[in-house]
């Protein structure tokens, strides 16, 4: 049976991705070497990282000014790794807390210097993304999380602030344009739109390079990475490689206008099922809803373990909710193909009208 996949990470990849990293895992470009057994200084892995350099660049339109770099230990390292590049010990970060991941880089960025959230919809279980807040143009920068995973809410808006802004885009990533030159530092991890887990992509202003005065160790040193071309020591290649594949697929599928386009319908069809259907109800407020993780919960809650029964026949995985939000969570990312979401709103009907 087709499965469709909504899970929220390590997720759903175009089977193209699937197909041809399996393929070079056996033989690479024919070369008579698995993907996995070439050196990463070899002209092989060469070509395959420097392509996949060229593609971010062009695909998200990433000024010269910038350094883009791959970075192993997930989008939880740079947490830590940013302030400890960019905030001097008297310095402060400003925080707008939308989910636990804004509330865990503001519990590490704590070790390096000052914090202060200056935004929160903590109140309401994160169910929305405060507006009108106002940043601390003393501090050095702001930090944002553009799509909250867990509780289906999302920036839409590449807005400029009094201050540089920092911005972890994990889960949102090539998923629509973006303007990088709003942004100092974009962190992301690529289990969701770029590729399989284990590297997590850094787009840095050049003039952030070696920021922080404090003593550093090279390894957790942006401006080594950046110096080193990201080679500073052994990358995880197979990894990059699923990375250069996605960044394939998205070129030839015309772009990240192009998959704004896929994202807003898939997004669209799901959302006006949950509005319409009397079982389910949005977590997310309506003007804030994420396109990547769309969160919705039982009217019912005892109908909730009942529902999850009933879409396996459907070949739906991954929708149960994360703990603090309870419900369903349908992650759509670029991947996944609308028929899979019409799959998941017929289920929701049917599953209406077995009541």
């Amino acid at each position: 049976m087709k499965k469709h996949n909504f899970g929220a990470g390590p997720s759903i990849l175009p089977q193209e991705v699937f197909e041809q990293s399996a393929q070079a895992c056996l033989d690479y470009n024919g070369i008579g070497l698995s993907l996995l057994e070439i050196s990463h200084r070899s002209k092989e892995f060469t070509a395959i990282l420097e392509e996949s350099l060229a593609l971010i660049k062009e695909l998200l339109h990433v000024p010269d000014d910038y350094s883009i770099l791959f970075l192993q230990g997930g989008a939880n390292m740079q947490f830590n790794m940013i302030p400890y590049n960019i905030l001097n010990d008297d310095e402060t970060a400003d925080f707008v807390e939308t989910d636990i991941w804004s509330t865990r880089a503001e519990e590490e960025t704590r070790l390096y210097g000052k914090t202060n959230i200056i935004a929160s919809s903590k109140e309401a279980n994160f169910n929305y993304i405060p507006k009108d807040f106002k940043v601390d143009e003393h501090a050095t920068y702001l930090h944002l999380t553009s799509n909250n995973t867990i509780y289906g809410t999302e920036f839409f808006e590449d807005k400029q602030y009094a201050i540089p802004v920092v911005c972890d885009m994990s889960s949102d990533i090539f998923s629509r344009p973006v303007d990088i030159s709003k942004y100092h530092l974009i962190y992301a991890g690529a289990q969701k739109n770029l590729g399989c887990a284990g590297i997590t992509l850094i787009i840095i202003k050049n003039e952030w390079l070696g920021r922080s005065k404090r003593p550093k160790s090279k390894m957790w040193d942006y401006s080594i990475y950046a110096k080193n071309n990201s080679l500073y020591n052994t990358p995880p290649v197979f990894t990059i490689y699923t990375c250069l594949l996605t960044l394939r697929w998205l070129k030839k599928l015309g772009g990240l206008s192009e998959m704004e386009n896929r994202n807003k319908a898939k997004a669209a069809l799901l959302y006006a099922e949950i509005d319409r259907n009397p079982l389910f109800t949005g977590h997310a407020v309506p003007e804030d809803r994420s396109r990547m993780n769309i969160n919705f919960v039982s009217t019912h809650p005892e109908d909730e373990e009942a529902f999850l029964e009933f879409v396996k026949p459907y070949g739906i995985h991954g929708i149960k909710g994360y703990r603090t939000v309870g419900g369903f969570r349908a992650s759509c990312y670029n991947a996944l193909p609308i028929e899979s979401v019409q799959v998941l709103v017929d289920a929701m009907q049917a599953f209406e009208q077995s009541k």
